[in-house]
C-alpha cells in the first residue's frame, strides 16, 4: 500500500510539474509570437520600430490605439499606401493587437538630420498656433493617439503632408480646417516650415 501511495504521489507531482512546464512554455510562446510578428516589420521600419529609411516612419512608442487603427485602416483600404495595404491584409486582429502592444513598449528615437533653422523657427510658431492642441510636444506624445512628427525623416514628413494637402489622404475636420488656415496665411511656405520644424527634432 505504501509503495502504491508513493507511486500515486509521484504521478501526481509529475502531472503538476508537466502542467507547470506547459504553462510556462505557452507564456513564452505568446511572448515570442509578438516578437516574431514585430520582426516582420524590421525590413522597412527598422529594429524595434526605429526606421533608417527616409520615406518610412519610425513606429516605436506609438500608442496601441493608434497602431491598431492605422493597421486596420490599411487593411480595409481606407488609408493610401504603396505597400502597407497589401501587407496589412495578412494580419488578423489578434496579430495587430500583439504588434501594437510590442511597439508601444519600445522607445521612440528622433533622427538627427540637416534642416533649415530659420524655416524651423517659423514652423514652430505655426505649430504652436495651429497644431499643438492635437500634437503635443511637437507630436511626440503617444497619448495623443497620433503618429509621431518631431524627429521623423524629412522625406516621410513631406510625403505625408503632401498626401493630406492633395486630398489623397482624408483628414479629420479639425486638422483640415487648421491646415487650410495655414495655407491661406502662409501658402506652401507654411507647410515647408512645418516640415523643417518637425525635421529639426525640437519641441
Amino acid at each position: 500500500m505504501r509503495n502504491a501511495k508513493k507511486t500515486s504521489i509521484k504521478q501526481w507531482m509529475g502531472v503538476v510539474l508537466a502542467g507547470g512546464l506547459l504553462a510556462s512554455s505557452m507564456a513564452q510562446a505568446d511572448f515570442d509570437r509578438a516578437s516574431v510578428l514585430a520582426n516582420t516589420c524590421v525590413g522597412c521600419h527598422g529594429v524595434n520600430g526605429i526606421s533608417a529609411g527616409p520615406a518610412i516612419p519610425s513606429i516605436a512608442g506609438l500608442s496601441e490605439a493608434y497602431f491598431i487603427d492605422t493597421m486596420k485602416a490599411y487593411r480595409e483600404g481606407e488609408r493610401p499606401s504603396t505597400i502597407m495595404t497589401r501587407l496589412a491584409k495578412g494580419y488578423t486582429d489578434q496579430d495587430i493587437d500583439d504588434m501594437a502592444k510590442y511597439f508601444a513598449k519600445q522607445k521612440y528615437v528622433q533622427v538627427e538630420q540637416p534642416h533649415d533653422a530659420k524655416l524651423a523657427a517659423q514652423g514652430k510658431a505655426i505649430h504652436s498656433k495651429s497644431c499643438e492642441r492635437c500634437h503635443d510636444a511637437a507630436g511626440t506624445v503617444a497619448a495623443d493617439d497620433a503618429g509621431f512628427l518631431s524627429g521623423q525623416m524629412k522625406p516621410y514628413l513631406a510625403y505625408s503632408l503632401e498626401d493630406f494637402t492633395s486630398g489623397n489622404r482624408e483628414m479629420e475636420k479639425k486638422m483640415a480646417a487648421e491646415l487650410e488656415k495655414v495655407q491661406k496665411a502662409h501658402g506652401d511656405a507654411g507647410v515647408k516650415a512645418l516640415i523643417e520644424y518637425y525635421a529639426s527634432g525640437k519641441k
